[in-house]
């Protein structure tokens, strides 16, 4: 069995994180009440025991041994201490080990440039060193899961800082990022600036990039709660619940499906490295359009479920997207189905999968662009949940929104100098960004022109990064 390490980056981040552990955990406590320390649980916890004396805190080893007190693989950083003293004090405080913490106390101040080139300089080696250390604790180390926003100061710049560290230290180690882009109208007058240049350092050092739209999470938290102030449908109470839980509880979902053939048995497994490798066909186009079926957890909502063919369909629908964009009308470059669910069968995997692909459109050099995976054990409350994974050029239109508003403000270099007071920022960073972004963009826009014209590809195609 393998395992993974959550980097939890800024006051989103975290809190996301926050979302993610807690589902975590009654996962395995819910599948695992004979209290054996397994394989399942050893993926994202360690099992440690502390001795009276308080000064060693030893890894035990996989097997028969019982859970004496489980620690999270995870490192939280952030650069205001609010959200991690909140979390620490909260239920789930014991399961973080205080050595993986780092805390500051002044913020980046919305500012992409001190986070990546202030902080990120300045905590580079006391990250560096926590990463090896919770490295060390690993059997097999699979993959890093980094969780930050892209529009703020510290989750932008410190995080895709991080990704820098990630890449030195450990080259061969799977690098996946969840990153959420602000809405349009978002709050953060330089969140179009930050958003471009935590892409650039995306694009260039990140293996496998979820982008999810905060307006698509807010949307669909919407959707439900109509639902529920219908009439017809039951809202369970949950004690200290938080404003954005919801919506943290939806990109919490996704990764605790994408990560369920890792952690628990199944009649198709994928691997984390699967995915990269079947979803990735050139290094750059690595954005990963993420949709869920159903769009709630248990403790959200108690909605009827959907009928199994349906919630397929639900899939490649745009209201069930985190991203704000059609995948029916642009081009799939490949695309992973992940299920869970004890009365799913693989013949019910390929059956949607023969329809789907009736109406959905794949590059001309991988029709049968589809990787699937069949975990056998749903989340609590639910008979199954569906995941897609979907490499699709709509991603192209959340990228030109994001353009279109770097340059209605740097074409005037408003806020500009707020970066350029920064040590280590240059000004060219910015138009590197904008290159690198128009570049992308231009790549999907040349896929669809060939292959939903009919045309065939160059070969040329197949050498470009």
């Amino acid at each position: 069995m393998t395992q993974s390490i959550m980097i939890q980056v800024g006051q989103c981040g975290n809190q996301i994180g926050c979302r993610f552990w807690d589902q975590c955990l009654h996962e395995h406590a819910f599948y695992s009440k004979n209290g054996i320390y397994d394989d399942a649980i050893s993926s994202f916890f360690r099992n440690t025991e502390t001795y009276s004396d308080e000064t060693y805190d030893l890894p035990m080893r996989t097997g028969s041994n019982k859970i004496n007190k489980l620690k999270a693989r995870a490192i939280l950083v952030d650069m205001e201490e609010g959200v991690i003293n909140e979390l620490l004090q909260g239920q789930l405080g014991e399961i973080f080990d205080s050595k993986q913490l780092i805390t500051n106390s002044f913020g980046s101040g919305n500012n992409w440039a001190v986070g990546n080139k202030e902080y990120g300089t300045m905590y580079r080696e006391q990250i560096a060193e926590q990463v090896r250390k919770a490295a060390e604790l690993c059997d097999c180390l699979q993959c890093f899961f980094v969780l930050h926003s892209t529009g703020g100061g510290t989750g932008s710049g410190l995080g895709t800082s991080l990704l820098s560290i990630l890449q030195d230290e450990f080259p061969e180690v799977y690098r996946f990022v969840g990153a959420v882009y602000p809405s349009s109208d978002d709050d953060v007058i330089t969140s179009p600036y930050n958003s471009m240049l935590a892409t650039y350092e995306l694009t260039e050092k990140a293996d496998c990039v979820l982008p999810i739209n905060n307006q698509a999470l807010i949307n669909i938290c919407n959707k439900v709660q109509q639902a529920v102030r219908s009439g017809k449908f039951e809202k369970p109470t949950e004690k200290n619940a938080k404003p954005f839980d919801a919506m943290n509880n939806l990109v919490a979902n996704v990764i605790l499906n994408m990560t369920s053939s890792s952690r628990f048995e199944g009649s198709l497994n994928v691997d984390l490295n699967e995915i990269v490798m079947n979803l990735v066909p050139f290094p750059k186009q690595h954005y990963l359009v993420s949709s869920l079926s159903p769009l709630y957890i248990s403790k959200d909502v108690a909605l009827p479920p959907r009928k199994l063919d349906q919630a397929f369909e639900d899939l490649f629908s745009k209201d069930h997207q985190l991203m704000l964009s059609d995948p029916r009308h642009s081009l799939y470059l490949a695309c992973a189905l992940m299920v869970r669910g004890k009365n799913v069968q693989t013949s019910d995997l390929n059956r949607n999968i023969a329809k789907l692909s009736r109406n959905l459109s794949f590059v001309n050099w991988n029709q049968e662009g589809w990787k699937t995976g069949l975990c056998n054990l749903p989340p609590i409350g639910q008979q199954y949940s569906l995941l897609a994974l979907a490499n699709n050029t709509c991603i192209r239109h959340t990228f030109t929104d994001l353009k279109d508003r770097f340059v209605k403000l740097y074409s005037r270099k408003a806020h500009v100098h707020h970066y350029e007071k920064v040590d280590g920022f240059e000004s060219l960073l910015f138009d590197e960004s904008l290159n690198s972004l128009t570049g992308i963009i231009k790549e999907y826009e040349e896929m669809e022109k060939t292959t939903l014209s009919g045309t065939a590809q160059s070969t040329d195609r197949l050498q470009l990064v």
